[in-house]
């Protein structure tokens, strides 16, 4: 599986960690993200890693930034992306089950290295569960095709 991973300048150190945590699970890798940190803006990693997943050079996206909101707003706002902000594992489980999430985000400012591991962890096993789910997803994206 490859996963896109897009992160500012708050989160260098943590994009680090959780990449090579994913390379150690076997997990490919396109790494979006700033390596600099030098004040730079999340709009335009999140944008990155939405386009990767959507375009379909990638699979999954992680976005990272201080809260994980900023990145995510503008994930999100690629057509087809589903992006959450999680800040513990079920959350992020239930955004697989349920709303078939496909770019996960969460703060360096907010959460530790390690609790960013657990829920990438727990997002990638967890699965989207489909039936009613669907329906709900469907209506979700049906949003993006009644846009003013």
């Amino acid at each position: 599986m490859k996963i896109a991973i897009g992160n500012d300048h708050t989160a260098l150190e943590m994009k680090k960690a959780v990449k090579e945590h994913l390379k150690q699970k076997g997990y490919e890798i396109v790494d979006l993200g700033t390596d600099s940190s030098e004040s730079c803006d999340y709009p335009i990693y999140g944008e990155m890693v939405g386009r990767a997943v959507a375009l379909g050079q990638a699979d999954l996206g992680i976005a990272i930034c201080g809260t994980g909101v900023g990145i995510s707003l503008a994930a999100g706002k690629v057509k087809g992306i589903r992006a959450c902000v999680c800040s513990e594992p079920y959350t992020a489980k239930l955004s697989r089950m349920h709303n078939d999430s496909n770019v996960l985000a969460f703060g360096a400012r907010v959460i530790g290295i390690e609790m960013a591991k657990m829920i990438t962890d727990t997002w990638l096993e967890a699965e989207f569960q489909g039936g009613r789910h669907q329906r709900r997803v469907d209506m979700i994206m049906d949003i993006e095709g009644r846009q003013l």
